[in-house]
């Protein structure tokens, strides 16, 4: 069912005059985000008609414009790729790790997305495998997702990573060494390491002229600048914070779930738009949670929104350790084998990810519960125009 309001309702009414007060400031991905988002699902992108073979319900349904920021575009794609991750589960504690950069290296990595946000991954990866490496804590190869985001409840740009662990690491190939119980890994040592290999890639990438920077931020073009700025990052605690373990490996992953295939905000945050403000939701976390509404002007909010669009082929989801894509298949056949049995009825075989059915089956009439079948298709209405390109995550 659509929301009575759209982030595409918004971007249809004042995009024009947002790309008008700032074209010499909007980029081709901007660009192209917006675009996709206002045509998304209408007769400029074409579509088809579908009909009830039992009853006489037909209805129109015009075709999603697969752009990865688009609120409306990815509900297949997240729940396809949940059923994926769903198989590789272990009957194991699952901890929920967020890496986080101070607000200085949050302003480069925004100059800087591509060099940056990899680097974030690197030394999120760096840091964990270093640490659970180590005899003192776990001693073996762990494996892990990493899911970037960028924004905060408030839509400022705010980047940080969340990882979902398995509790334990595969020791020699052989043994499964499993963490202790409600505990993976000392945050404090987690912090100071992931500062440490951070601060290293950036140098490392500002010394190999990878680094561009302007506006606010051009006198980090000086060299010396630069370097008594990453003297006073050295100087600062990082954030890193470790969750409990989660119910069931099930419950931790419809979590993270909820946010794999969305950027920025959902469109059932929305309260209210009018020619002055936008009105959305937001949880207050300095303030135990609690439920406010922010108002932005409209240009406002489009800005904040496209802070968060990623660079093309950017991967925002990654998996590593015995989880990566080349080895995960043997590596989680090896420890199940080393892992006890499941009692019977055991919760941590969870049976659906998301805890909700789709909203609906497109393939059912929603009058008599028939069959569905397409009986025509709709052209696009852009002549010679090509449809947007779908994004990669």
């Amino acid at each position: 069912m659509r929301p009575d309001l759209e982030v595409a309702d918004i971007f249809r009414r004042y995009g024009p005059a947002y790309r008008d007060a700032h074209d010499g400031h909007l980029g081709r991905v901007e660009r192209r985000v917006m675009s996709a988002i206002e045509l998304c699902r209408t007769a400029q992108l074409g579509g088809h008609i579908e009909a009830c073979d039992d009853c006489d319900h037909s209805r129109v349904a015009y075709n999603s414009c697969r752009n990865r920021h688009c609120p409306k575009c990815q509900t297949t794609t997240r729940e396809r790729w949940l059923a994926e991750r769903q198989a590789d589960l272990l009957p194991v504690p699952y901890f929920h790790v967020v890496f986080t950069v101070p607000a200085e290296a949050a302003e480069i990595a925004f100059q800087n997305k591509a060099v940056v946000y990899a680097i974030l991954f690197d030394a999120v990866a760096a840091t964990l495998k270093t640490a659970a490496a180590d005899p003192r804590h776990l001693g073996g190869e762990i494996g892990f997702l990493a899911i970037l985001h960028t924004w905060g409840q408030t839509l400022t740009h705010h980047p940080h990573i969340h990882c979902l662990v398995p509790g334990g690491a595969l020791a020699a190939g052989n043994r499964w060494l499993a963490c202790r119980p409600r505990f993976f890994l000392p945050v404090r040592m987690l912090s100071r390491l992931f500062r440490r290999i951070f601060l290293e890639r950036l140098d490392a990438a500002d010394l190999a002229g990878t680094l561009q920077f302007s506006g606010a931020l051009a006198h980090l073009n000086d060299a010396t600048v630069f370097a008594a700025s990453m003297r006073q990052l050295r100087r600062k605690d990082w954030v890193v914070f470790s969750k409990p373990p989660f119910g069931s490996p099930g419950h931790v992953l419809a979590y993270l779930g909820r946010y794999t295939h969305r950027v920025a905000i959902a469109n059932s945050r929305l309260v209210s738009v009018d020619d002055t403000a936008v009105s959305f939701r937001w949880r207050d976390y300095r303030r135990a949670n609690a439920a406010r509404v922010m108002s932005l002007s409209p240009d406002e909010f489009i800005r904040r929104f496209l802070l968060h669009t990623l660079p093309d082929g950017f991967h925002r989801i990654r998996h590593y350790g015995f989880l990566a894509n080349g080895c995960r298949k043997t590596r989680l056949a090896t420890i199940r084998q080393l892992l006890p049995p499941l009692p019977a009825g055991d919760e941590s075989t969870p049976v659906c990810m998301t805890g909700r059915r789709p909203p609906f089956e497109p393939t059912v009439c929603p009058c008599c519960g028939g069959t569905l079948r397409i009986i025509s298709a709709l052209p696009a209405l852009r002549q010679g125009k090509a449809r947007p390109p779908p994004d990669t995550s």
